[in-house]
């Protein structure tokens, strides 16, 4: 994954979650419910590394938002 940038986290409730999941519906479904909890970044592209057993993505938040905030 990328490096995080200070951007994203240069304010005082600005996170970044990397995600590790066994599957993508399970990355996915907990994507959908920080999303129902935070304003973020969405549901993010799932990655899956060669000769790895899991699934990676990162989402972007504002815990100091609602999700009415991300639209």
């Amino acid at each position: 994954m990328e490096r995080i940038n200070a951007q994203h986290v240069s304010e005082p409730g600005l996170v970044v979650l990397d995600i590790t999941a066994a599957d993508e519906a399970t990355a996915e479904a907990s994507m959908a419910d920080l999303e129902q909890r935070w304003a973020t970044s969405g549901i993010m592209p799932v990655q899956r590394e060669p000769g790895t057993p899991d699934v990676k993505a990162r989402v972007y938040a504002d815990t100091r938002r609602g999700p009415a905030a991300s639209a």
